[in-house]
This record gives structure tokens, sequence and C-alpha cells, in this order.
């Protein structure tokens, strides 16, 4: 490995700490006792408190002032000014670990750790007067350091996304607001499993490897057990599994689930991704749309303390209740066009008059899912909700009580994406049978996300499932509204990259 002449010296430094005596890496914890946020929103001056802190984090920056310095500490909440003395971190005649250690070998991105008192500068400014500094760790790598001219304009800042993905720990650390992003994402999943928790449903647990996988049109990930010589896939969705608990006599259950697609990557998709499924007994798509407008709701004043979120140049209301179309009505409403009672030859034909892209492969739900995700969901800003899909588009739905050919499923859609998507569950052991079979033939025609005939869920449905409403909601993608985010890697701390040449 070559290193660059920063890397060269750095390494020589901590070499020189070595031969001083220091460890670079002390194996003992250092014990904080308190944060730079603590500091600088509960601190008032001539007022006891925070006379004997114990601080730890990166150094940040440096500025040698003959015996008396200052440098900026940044922990995992904030930074804060520490003034260093060298008679008071060195009250013996050995000066080294001020004029050698902290002054020579102590570089920026450097763990420290300092014990002190909080005082105000002159010029107002909170700050630790550090009375013993430790070494905790050596960073052997320059952080890339921002800097503001006096014109506002930043410099060298890590803004390139390829950099930033690849080194998020590099990103969490020069890029605060980043770190804010993480924060909120975090917030957002609590606040939807106290929801749901204070519902009374039960997180569960689900197979991530699977003999089957089942529950979406999605291609696999594929992979092989020893043991048992056999192929096993990464789950594409953990529905089915979910469905058996309800057979099994929970009432409502949910899953925080990692899933896994092996198709394309953009803004929107990554190959790994988040995604909560709730399966509740007793009730309906219609009593589910009334849940997840609460729920939503819940999310954005928990997050930002009002329904209205900014998403780039759009202020989003996530205020219930949301308005309602049907597949139909909203592909009419935006094309001009009825397409209720086509065949495949004349969606066909209506693909081609709207310039929607299409292939040989696509059945006749796969083609209705098409015209509407190119000349609908762009246009659907604010939260709505799209009802009463195609019976081929969803071999998992109960059909419809009153229309004929559709099911009662629902997709809420959000700044032109799908947010979450939700069914009546089918739970007619003979009709999911059948649904099986024609998702068998669409994949005969070459369809590769046409879903495989699972035989132990049919089992389970013949031991009879209550009527369910079940929903599959997007964290990624609800946290990339939630955080104004425009990308899918904005908001998962490890997005999949190419691998490094």
């Amino acid at each position: 490995m070559s290193l660059s002449e920063q890397e060269q010296v750095r390494r020589a430094a901590m070499q020189e700490m070595i031969r001083l005596g220091i460890d670079p890496y002390p194996a003992e914890g250092y014990p904080v006792n308190v944060s730079t946020t603590e500091i600088l929103e509960q601190f008032k001056p001539g007022k006891d408190g925070f006379a004997d802190i114990t601080i730890a984090g990166r150094l940040m920056s440096k500025r040698i002032m003959g015996k008396a310095s200052f440098a900026n500490l940044k922990d995992d909440h904030g930074q804060i000014q520490l003034y260093v003395n060298r008679d008071e971190i060195c009250p013996e005649e050995d000066k080294t670990l001020y004029n050698t250690v902290f002054k020579k070998l102590l570089d920026i991105g450097d763990i420290i750790g300092v014990k002190g008192y909080v005082f105000t500068t002159q010029v107002g400014e909170i700050s630790i007067h550090v009375k013993e500094l430790k070494v905790l760790s050596k960073s052997l790598r320059p952080l890339p350091v921002v800097k503001t001219d006096a014109e506002g304009k930043v410099h060298d800042a890590f803004t390139d996304p390829e950099q930033r993905y690849r080194q998020r720990y590099v990103d969490l650390i020069v890029n605060p607001g980043v770190r804010e992003t993480f924060v909120q994402r975090s917030r957002l999943i609590q606040s939807m499993r106290d929801f749901l928790i204070g519902k009374g449903y039960l997180e569960v647990e689900t197979p991530v490897l699977q003999p089957l996988y089942g529950g979406a049109a999605a291609r696999p990930f594929k992979t092989h057990h020893n043991t048992l010589d056999t192929t096993l896939y990464l789950r594409i969705a953990n529905e089915l599994y979910l469905k058996r608990l309800i057979v099994g006599g929970y009432y409502g259950v949910f899953e925080f689930a990692k899933d896994f697609r092996n198709e394309g990557m953009d803004r929107f998709h990554n190959p790994e991704f988040t995604q909560m499924e709730l399966y509740v007994a007793y009730k309906d798509y219609y009593w589910m749309m009334e849940l997840v407008e609460e729920m939503v709701e819940k999310i954005a004043l928990d997050l930002h303390g009002t329904t209205k979120v900014q998403v780039g140049e759009q202020t989003i209301d996530f205020k219930r209740p949301w308005k309602r179309f049907t597949m139909y009505e909203a592909i009419a409403e935006f094309t001009g066009i009825d397409i209720g009672d086509m065949d495949e030859a004349a969606l066909i034909d209506t693909c081609k008059k709207l310039e929607v892209p299409f292939d040989k492969t696509m059945g006749k739900g796969k083609l209705i899912d098409e015209i509407f995700g190119e000349k609908c969901e762009p246009h659907l800003i604010d939260p709505v909700f799209i009802t009463d899909y195609p019976v081929e588009m969803s071999p998992l739905a109960k059909k419809h009580r009153q229309k004929e050919g559709l099911v009662e499923r629902f997709e809420a859609i959000c700044n032109g994406k799908e947010l979450c998507n939700a069914f009546s569950e089918l739970n007619d052991p003979i009709d999911q049978r059948q649904r099986f079979e024609s998702q068998l033939e669409l994949g005969e025609r070459g369809d590769e996300e046409a879903m495989v005939l699972d035989e132990d869920f049919l089992r389970a449905l013949e031991y009879g499932m209550p009527p369910t409403a079940g929903l599959g909601i997007g964290i990624d993608r609800l946290a990339m509204i939630m955080t104004n985010q425009p990308s899918i890697q904005e908001v998962l701390f490890f997005p999949q990259m190419r691998p490094e040449v």
C-alpha cells in the first residue's frame, strides 16, 4: 500500500508517541460524563455546575499561541472550544505533553479525552479549560477539511456522492447534516414502532433465508446451504410468513424487515432495503387506509411538529384525510383514456399510443402498471390512495366485493412514488392456488418477477385464515420524504456500490 505524504507524517507521529511512552490506542475506557450539547445548552456563567467535566471526541482544529492554545473538540453531539494551557496540563517540569505531543504530534481527526471545567472566554464563547489531556486514538488518515472563505463559499468539501457513500464514516464526521438525517430516520422508525405497539400488535421476526421466495413480484438473490444441500433465497418480502402467524392465531403482527431484490439500482431503489409489514385479522383495506393516514400523520408530527413537510420545492401535507382515486380513474384523469374494459391487445395498442415502454413478457396487469407508472405517478405529489387494482396485478389480494376483475388493494403515492402497498388479503386457498398458477404461466412467458407456487403457504390457508388486512410500507422512501432527501442512498448508511477498482 502506497502512503501519501500526510499519511507518512501521521505514522511517524504515532511512532514518536510510542517512543515517548504514550500509547496511541490505550485499552482502557474513558469516563465521559457530559456531552457538548449539555454544556452549550445548560452552562450559565457565574453559577455552579460543569466544574469537573470529562469529555472525549475528535480534535477538529488547533490554534497554537505559545504557552496556551485553543482547539475544537467534536463529540457525537456537536463541537466545543478547548483552552489548553501548557502549565495546566503539564504541572511538572516535563512539558513534553504540550510542547511535543499537543503542538506537534496531535493531528486533526485524532481522538482525545480531556478533563477540566467550563468557562466563558472574553469574547463570550463557552469553552472548556483543560486540566488533563489524554490521547485515545491516533488518526492515520487526514480528514477532508471543509473551509469557508470570507464570501461564504465552501472549499474542499466532502461532497462527491460516490466518496460519501463509500466512506460514510468520513461523511458523518465532516458533514453534520448527514448525521441528523439518520437521527431522523431512527426517530421515524421508533415513532412507527410505538404507534403499532400502542395498537396492541406484536412485533415478530421471520426468516431472511427462505426455501421459496414470495410475497412480491421481484427477482431474488439465490444462495446455497451446504449442510442441507439446498438452494435458498434472500427474502423479497415477509408477507407469506406473517400470514402464517395470522393463521396460527395472532390478531396483529408486524415486522421491520430487511428485504432483498436482485434488480436495478437508481435513486429510488437499492438491492437491500427496509420494509415494515403489518397484518391485522378481521380488518379490510378500507380500515387499513385509515390506519396508514393516522400513522404517517403521527410520524410527521413527531419528527417536525407539523403535518406539513418540505420535500424539494414542494410542501407536502400529511394531514388526514387523504384523497382517493381508483387506478382506472387515475389513468383516465391523466391520459384521457378509459382502460376499464380493455384486453391485453388493446392495452398494448394504448401503450404504443401513449409511448409507454413494454415488452412481450408483460401480461395485462403489468401493462396497466406501466401505464399508471409512466403517466400518473409523477403527478401525484400530496399523499393519495390509489385503489382497486386489476386482479392480474395482485395475486395475493382478495377479489373486490363489488367490482368484477378487480381486487381490494391500495397503494399510497406521495411525491410521485409508491409509499406503501396494502390489501384485503386473499384467504381463499382455492383462489390463491389459481392465482399462483397464473403466475407460473407468466414465468413461462419470461417474466422473471412472476411469483412461485408455495405449497406450504397454501396448506396454511387450508387450515383457515380469518379476513385480514395487510400492509407493506417502504421505510427508506418514507425516510427520503421525511428528511427531504433526493435519493435512497442518502438515507442508507451503506448503500450498495460497485466494487472499487
